[in-house]
């Protein structure tokens, strides 16, 4: 694993300089969402840097090239899909709160919390790493699982991204909130995917046998993005929002309806 570090050094250092960048494009465009944007992108690509990077002249494994390829995939997903959003929506709600509270502060604070979320993005790349990295020969059954956990992690989050925007769309939904389809059965869907796909590294990370010890480090990766959802930024400032902006209907959705993990809607 020592001999890994210097990639895992080099991929920190890069979502540091793709953080800083998004700084300066939320600054001119004053639309916060663009440093989500930068995020995503910026760790789908350092993650395809942890997996494929060379280590001594060895070659690439069928599991390096694999996971490369799906953290790309979810990179580009998010990433366009938030794109979009800050393209033709005012400032995401998370953020437009954050403006407010911290006034002049506000870019100052910003940049410091953009600091934070390379760190978060950092830590999410160690579990990449050791899932692509697992020297376990060939593919395997557990493989397959992961690869399958991960992909169905992603078309769940598509469509719940799509859900809402399709009932935003909508003129007669102005002041409601989305609860048709999967958000019918979470208030979250999106984020219970999201948090699903990180479940998919230690799937690839841990080798039963003992021959890759490193990879329970991969568990840090949903246990962190849990955690991030749920009490920091995700959850909680969402929630906030919908309480102060509409919270009749907020009241009503939250009292029949699971926060995070999906099940069937209280009658």
């Amino acid at each position: 694993m020592i001999h890994l570090l210097p990639i895992w050094g080099s991929a920190a250092l890069f979502l540091v300089v793709v953080m800083s960048a998004a700084w300066v494009v939320q600054r001119r465009t004053l639309q916060g969402a663009w440093a989500d944007v930068f995020w995503s992108l910026g760790l789908g690509v350092a993650g395809m840097g942890v997996s494929l990077a060379p280590v001594d002249g060895a070659t690439v494994s069928p599991r390096q090239w694999l996971a490369a390829t799906l953290i790309a995939l979810w990179g580009a997903r998010v990433g366009l899909h938030i794109a979009a959003r800050a393209g033709r929506e005012r400032e995401d709600a998370r953020y437009a709160r954050l403006r407010h509270e911290w006034g002049q502060d506000f870019q100052a604070r910003m940049f410091g919390f953009l600091m934070l979320q390379a760190g978060a993005a950092a830590l999410l790349a160690l579990s990449i790493l050791v899932g692509a990295r697992n020297p376990t020969a060939g593919l395997s059954f557990q493989d397959g699982l992961a690869t399958a956990i991960f992909l169905s992690a992603l078309v769940g989050e598509t469509i719940a991204d799509r859900q809402l925007v399709a009932f935003k769309a909508e003129p007669a939904n102005r002041g409601r909130v989305c609860d048709t389809g999967l958000w019918a059965w979470s208030r979250h869907p999106n984020y219970f995917f999201e948090w699903l796909a990180w479940c998919a590294w230690p799937v690839f990370a841990i080798d039963f046998s003992g021959g890759w010890p490193w990879g329970s480090l991969a568990l840090s990766g949903p246990v962190y993005i849990y955690w991030l959802l749920t009490r920091v930024s995700g959850v909680p400032l969402l929630e906030d929002h919908m309480r102060r902006s509409r919270p009749a209907a907020f009241a009503a959705y939250a009292s029949r309806t699971s926060s995070f993990f999906p099940r069937p809607p209280r009658c």
